[in-house]
């Protein structure tokens, strides 16, 4: 894939109106009660309080790592043989805080977020993303209802680069606003979505951060 990250891609992508995906209902709900008070309702008071059904939990990403014999594991040992502290469970928890920090920050125009965690190539791209919109007076708002998945689909080591391929299923809500107030691209509906985002890191540099280089529709 182009580290590039055309535009319309980029702005398909995070505004999720570039393919129709099924609703999902999700998440089971689990509903928990507040007991109410006992004993009689004092006179002239208002009727009992009904019962409070509680928030549902926070869903928990299944982790994905693959098979040590696997063309992905044996790049994650190839990685783990060049730097000796790295832990494919540690860099998916990394991840998944660099994808729901990432797509925050392209929703709200957060340039200094973004030139922090995405390599130069990729910042270009979003951030003419971010001018196009801003020129158009156009807002986006994005919530990321859950994480369902992050599971490492490729990893391959050149040289000292490495490279790791997280394949990433998140329900989103996404909404773009024109500037005259109305709805332009997305809606208020939970939608699942599924990106390959590819992060690098130089491994002979000590600074520990993997930037995003890449995403893509999975």
């Amino acid at each position: 894939m182009s580290s590039g990250l055309p535009i319309d891609l980029i702005l398909f992508a995070m505004v999720a109106a570039f393919l129709v995906l099924r609703l999902r209902s999700v998440l089971g709900r689990r509903t928990g009660f507040e007991r109410p008070p006992q004993g009689e309702p004092a006179a002239g008071a208002g009727p009992a309080p009904r019962e409070a059904v509680a928030p549902p939990p926070a869903a928990v990403a299944t982790r994905g790592v693959p098979d040590p014999r696997s063309p992905a594991g044996q790049g994650l040992g190839r990685i783990r043989l060049a730097d000796s502290t790295f832990d494919p469970g540690a860099f998916l928890g990394g991840a998944e805080g660099a994808f729901r920090m990432i797509v925050q920050a392209f929703a709200s125009g957060d340039r200094n977020t973004l030139r922090d965690l995405l390599a130069p190539d990729a910042f270009a791209g979003f951030d003419q993303a971010i001018t196009a919109r801003e020129t158009a007076g156009a807002t986006q708002r994005t919530e990321i209802r859950a994480i369902h998945e992050m599971a490492i689909e490729a990893a391959e080591l050149r040289g000292t680069v490495a490279d790791i391929t997280v394949r990433i299923v998140s329900d989103q809500v996404n909404v773009t606003t024109a500037a005259d107030g109305s709805i332009s691209a997305g809606a208020e509906a939970v939608t699942e979505i599924t990106d390959l985002w590819t992060f690098q890191r130089d491994l002979s540099v000590s600074d520990p951060t993997w930037k995003l280089v890449g995403t893509r529709p999975a």
